[in-house]
């Protein structure tokens, strides 16, 4: 165990480096999902607003507990810029106004992780947005499961309502409730890799 989480550390410190400097693979993401526990400030602003919050297939949500299947992506196992793509979301619902966050990218290939989702407004699209902020708690743990295959498991990572998001989220519900950096929930997301043949 000790071993595997040296190996996270290291390669949460290999994103720090340039790229050029690793030579390990990019692998295929599939299977598995990422499970979020929403945050009270955020189960709190929605309930004073009389926003209430449905998901939508596959994903689920119970109580304030919400799991997304991951159906694919791609990592680059040395450096971890990639994306992990999820299938579900999530729809607000405050009278007459429906905005469905569905589709979900976890995208490491810019300058700081975000999660982006397909943002549909009373069933129209509006477009693909950033919607949470995501901060690294603890090093990933890789797990070499067959030669060419295993898994990728992120524990406490925390999320945060991005400025675009609540921007958006306060024009259509018509309110400014919504603010940048309000705690979303803590989030794992556990996937299997595996290695395209050459």
């Amino acid at each position: 165990m000790k071993t595997l989480r040296l190996r996270g550390l290291v390669l949460v410190m290999a994103a720090l480096l340039p790229a050029a400097a690793f030579a390990s693979p990019t692998v295929n993401t599939l299977g598995g999902d990422t499970r979020v526990q929403l945050s009270a400030d955020l189960v709190g602003a929605l309930t004073s607003l009389g926003v209430s919050v449905k998901a939508s297939y596959p994903a689920r949500l119970r109580g304030a507990s919400a799991s997304f299947p991951i159906p694919g992506g791609e990592l680059d196992l040395g450096t971890l810029k990639g994306e992990v793509d999820h299938a579900g979301g999530l729809t607000l619902r405050a009278g007459a106004t429906e905005v469905n966050l569905s589709s979900y990218t976890i995208d490491t290939t810019g300058a700081a992780p975000v999660l982006t989702g397909l943002v549909k407004v009373n069933d129209s699209v509006l477009g693909r947005l950033p919607l949470f902020d995501i901060t690294l708690v603890s090093a990933p743990v890789v797990r070499g499961l067959h030669a060419r295959a295993g898994s990728v498991q992120l524990d406490n990572v925390r999320l945060t309502l991005n400025d675009e998001a609540a921007v958006a989220l306060n024009a259509v519900f018509n309110v400014s409730a919504f603010q940048a950096g309000l705690p979303v929930g803590t989030a794992r997301v556990q996937t299997y890799f595996y290695e395209p043949a050459p």
